[in-house]
């Protein structure tokens, strides 16, 4: 049996990049790999952590979403009905209007184009 500290948990990019920042802070330099990911987190990381870490907490109070679907939705912060429909058309996850309306309610809470 594993031990506990192996257990996944996803996180934000804006986490990624708070991370990544503080090795190279730590370390004179970072890892080929963590380069790529931090210059991927700078580019994609849209909202600073605290506003993620809010958004996060809103989200998972929603009851039809799953933690990985309330991290896949603050990573890419959807701004459509569209882009929500899109995020999730491989996945065997449906939502109704009204499920679909509150998301987009609370990503414009925190974050608007």
């Amino acid at each position: 049996m594993a031990p506990e500290e192996s257990e996944v948990k996803p996180v934000s990019i804006s986490e990624v990049k708070n991370i990544l920042k503080k090795v190279e802070k730590e370390r004179e330099e970072l890892l080929y790999e963590q380069k790529i990911a931090l210059e991927h987190a700078q580019k994609f990381a849209k909202l600073p952590i605290k506003k993620i870490d809010e958004l996060i907490k809103e989200l998972s109070e929603l009851e039809f979403l799953d933690e990985i679907h309330v991290y896949k939705l603050t990573d890419l912060l959807p701004q459509t009905e569209d882009d929500i429909k899109t995020i999730f058309a491989k996945e065997r996850v449906t939502f109704g209007e009204s499920e679909v309306k509150k998301i987009l309610e609370l990503i414009r809470k925190y974050y608007t184009e």
